[in-house]
């Protein structure tokens, strides 16, 4: 539940700086403060490694390709 709630916030906030509803500034702050809730979320194991990684790599626009 908590990864799926992460990745619906997180896909938001992306539209939201896409269309410019938000500033880059703004997108940068929210980078930072969900980091922090991820990290949190791992250490409580409320997300997995693999999750995490998912996450934080969708956050900062990093492609994977496994």
């Amino acid at each position: 539940m908590t990864y799926k709630n992460c990745k619906k916030v997180i896909e938001n906030q992306i539209k939201k700086r896409n269309v410019k509803v938000i500033t880059t500034e703004e997108y940068e702050t929210f980078k930072s403060e969900m980091s922090n809730m991820l990290d949190i979320f791992l250490l409580n194991n409320r997300i997995t490694k693999e999750q995490y990684n998912e996450l934080i790599g969708i956050m900062y626009g990093v492609r994977r390709y496994d």
